[in-house]
């Protein structure tokens, strides 16, 4: 795969050109990006694979819901509706797609919207909710609309600035559009990093005056949801770890961190399970997977365990996050 990816290095070159070209014509306005009255908070990334982005938009749900009428607008990645689609009691993770459906089954109470016309979607959410604040999954290269608050996240072992264009690198906007960011948030360190990393990360980003660099892990929980137990309950059982996410890395280092010999079945993001594969799994002996799986096999897999995951800040990252953040509410109210 790396080898047929360098093969394809020239049409990384196009790829990075047009990009280019894009931003440009936004930059200098013959593209459009459009403001909202409706306060917008954004979480993306400039690369493709898992960066923790819902993770982080499950941040903001806790940290903001309390003061404030939230809605949450995503793309709605492999779902098998179009248009616009506002969140129901009876809409399904097909319809719904998996990590939007994922949020609205942990959170009922807030609006959970999908479009991939990023515009259109924040219009309809005024007109039919009124929210005082729309948080936008996965939006930070959709420049037709211009946020009022982004979040950009890179991962500590592939950061953006070390980073190249799709298809011979996980680009696919340019290292310069992280400018725009108000915060950029490495993700998925070690909880052990050094302060030396750290400030090596930090040279290498080069961030604006008016951007904060900070730092997470993910902290797994231990309490199994599912069928609730803990996980040290699972040691001694023959487990089968089950993954559809882009990185699984991070949770098979957990899992073996905590003392787990466990059969791994990858299967790429966003993966809906076939007859065939669900038969498979009905035959396993106990099956632990990702939240976001979780809502796609809940109803066909009966052993079926899931562990849930949220972003961690190093240091004193959750006060200047949240500093950063209700400044922008405060100045925006």
């Amino acid at each position: 795969m790396q080898v047929l990816r360098k093969l394809l290095f020239p049409i990384s070159l196009i790829y990075g050109l047009i990009v280019f070209l894009r931003n440009r014509l936004y930059d200098v306005g013959i593209f459009s990006s459009r403001s909202f009255a409706v306060k917008t908070i954004c979480v993306g990334n400039l690369s493709v694979g898992g960066t923790g982005k819902t993770p982080m938009i499950e941040l903001l749900v806790r940290e903001l819901s309390e003061n404030y009428n939230l809605a949450i607008l995503s793309r709605g990645y492999k779902r098998k509706s179009e248009g616009f689609l506002l969140s129901n009691e009876q809409t399904t993770v097909e319809e719904l797609g998996d990590e939007p459906f994922q949020i609205k089954s942990k959170f009922p109470k807030i609006t959970v919207a999908v479009d991939a016309d990023r515009r259109n979607g924040i219009s309809q959410l005024e007109k039919l909710i009124s929210p005082d604040v729309i948080l936008l999954d996965d939006a930070f290269q959709h420049r037709k609309v211009k946020s009022g608050f982004s979040i950009l996240l890179t991962t500590y072992d592939n950061l953006y600035t070390k980073d190249w264009y799709l298809p011979t690198g996980n680009l696919r906007d340019s290292k310069r559009e992280a400018r725009r960011a108000n915060v950029i948030v490495v993700t998925k360190c070690s909880k052990n990093l050094l302060s030396t990393e750290k400030e090596t990360i930090k040279k290498n980003i080069n961030p604006e005056v008016h951007q904060k660099v900070l730092f997470s892990y993910l902290s797994y929980n231990k309490e199994l949801k599912g069928i609730a137990v803990p996980l040290k309950s699972l040691k001694g059982k023959k487990l089968t770890l089950v993954t559809g996410i882009a990185n699984p890395a991070p949770l098979v280092d957990f899992l073996r961190s905590e003392g787990f010999s466990f059969e791994h079945l990858k299967y790429n993001d966003h993966h809906f399970f076939s007859n065939k594969e669900i038969e498979l799994l009905k035959g396993k002996e106990c099956v632990l997977t990702t939240e976001k799986d979780y809502v796609r096999l809940k109803s066909s897999i009966a052993n079926l365990h899931y562990i849930e995951v949220q972003h961690q800040f190093l240091d004193n990252g959750d006060e200047l996050f949240n500093s950063a953040l209700n400044k922008f509410m405060i100045e925006h109210s």
